[in-house]
Order: structure tokens, then C-alpha cells, then sequence
């Protein structure tokens, strides 16, 4: 099997996947969740195992066995309270979305005598949008935001796979 026929069989497997996501998005938030969560534990450990075997100063070592035991907490809390973590988590991308908007907007007004004044306000502006909507409909977005995106980040992937692979076919030939 040719490496162009690889690209494309992982592409079109990443798009059936994705079509299984998007027609369960509830599912795949807890799902993100729940691996985020087990995640945050083994990053925790390895954290406090850090910690303890650090030979720097002892700030830098309870300061890295406290991130540690952080870590932990919420790895924990996320796998045994998948809708917590799910809340938190959509609620933080809500954060990032705004206060990147916000800081988009404000460098496209001091690019506003340049060509690059209109594609920084459209970028920003989708972005604050997109908080704000998540915002509105945030009990809604909460159970489904994660497991969208997921869907979305998998379609864009199989395509992009896809087109790997016609590329290098069409190269080779």
C-alpha cells in the first residue's frame, strides 16, 4: 500500500470519527473531559514526583510539589465530576476567547493605517462573538462545546490528510 493510499485511509478514518463526535457531542465532552482529567493526575504525580527529587531550592520545590498536588485535585475532581470539569473547562476557553478578542481588537486599532487593520477586527470580533455566545447559552454550551470542537479539530484533520495524500500522489507521478 502506497504511502499517498496511508494519508488518505487515516484522513477518511479521521472524518468517520468526526461524523461520530459531532452526532454525539454530550458524549465527547465528557469524553475530553474525562481524558483532560486523567491527564491533570499523571501530570500531577510526575509533578510531585518532581518536586521531591528537585534539587533546586526549597521554594522551587514546594512551589513545584504545591502545582503537583494542584494538578492532582483537578485531574481528579474532572474524572469524577465529568460535568464540573466540562463546565470549568468550557468556561476557561471562554476567558481565552474574550480576552484574545479583546486584545485583537485593540492591536487591530493600532493597525488601523495598515492592510492587516480589517483581517485583525475580523479575528477579533469572531472571537468576542464567539464568547458571547458561548456566554448566552451556557448551560447548553457546556455539555456540547468540547465534544464540537473535537468534531470539528477531527473533519479539519481528515481533510487535511486527505489532501496530504492526493498531494504526494500527484508528486510521485
Amino acid at each position: 500500500m502506497s504511502d499517498s493510499v496511508k494519508w488518505m485511509l487515516l484522513g477518511a478514518l479521521s472524518l468517520f470519527f468526526s461524523i461520530l463526535v459531532l452526532g454525539n457531542t454530550v458524549i465527547a465532552t465528557m469524553a475530553v473531559t474525562t481524558l483532560t482529567g486523567a491527564m491533570l493526575m499523571v501530570s500531577g504525580v510526575f509533578q510531585v514526583i518532581g518536586g521531591f527529587s528537585s534539587t533546586e531550592s526549597t521554594g522551587s520545590k514546594i512551589f513545584g510539589i504545591l502545582m503537583g498536588l494542584l494538578m492532582g485535585f483537578l485531574g481528579t475532581n474532572f474524572l469524577f465530576n465529568p460535568l464540573q470539569g466540562a463546565i470549568s473547562l468550557t468556561m476557561l476557553i471562554l476567558i481565552l476567547l474574550i480576552s484574545s478578542g479583546i486584545v485583537r481588537l485593540i492591536f487591530a486599532w493600532k493597525m488601523r493605517s495598515t492592510v492587516y487593520f480589517w483581517p485583525m477586527i475580523l479575528s477579533g470580533a469572531i472571537s468576542v462573538l464567539l464568547a458571547g455566545y458561548i456566554w448566552t447559552n451556557f448551560a447548553a454550551a457546556s455539555l456540547t462545546f468540547l465534544g464540537i470542537m473535537l468534531g470539528i479539530e477531527l473533519m479539519m484533520n481528515g481533510f487535511s490528510l486527505i489532501v496530504i495524500g492526493l498531494s504526494s500522489r500527484s508528486q510521485r507521478d
